[in-house]
């Protein structure tokens, strides 16, 4: 198990928490909660070790077209790319952010 700590300038706070997802079989679970401030802090722990830089890439882009403000916490068992998208575009569904 690694874990992965990243932090993001952001700068829109979300309002309310939300959790997305299980830890299963190539998924994760994602846990948003309101966060003060103008920084957003990313917390993986994951079964995979060593895709640091992936992880850094997917949130960066993540970060770069939805600039919300929160906590976050990732528990990863081996999800691609792809589905860590989609599990943190969901996660914005179920709060009701809109762009």
């Amino acid at each position: 198990m690694e874990k992965l700590q990243f932090h993001f300038e952001t700068s829109k706070p979300i309002q309310t928490a939300a959790h997305i997802g299980v830890v299963g079989s190539g998924d994760l679970e994602i846990i948003l909660e309101p966060a003060e401030g103008t920084k957003t802090e990313v917390s993986v722990l994951t079964g995979s070790d060593g895709f640091g830089e992936i992880w850094d890439n997917v949130l960066e882009r993540f970060f770069n077209r939805y600039p919300i403000t929160a906590n976050i916490t990732i528990h990863d068992f081996g999800a691609t790319p792809g589905v860590v998208q989609l599990r943190l575009t969901q996660a914005l569904e179920v709060i009701g952010f809109a762009e």
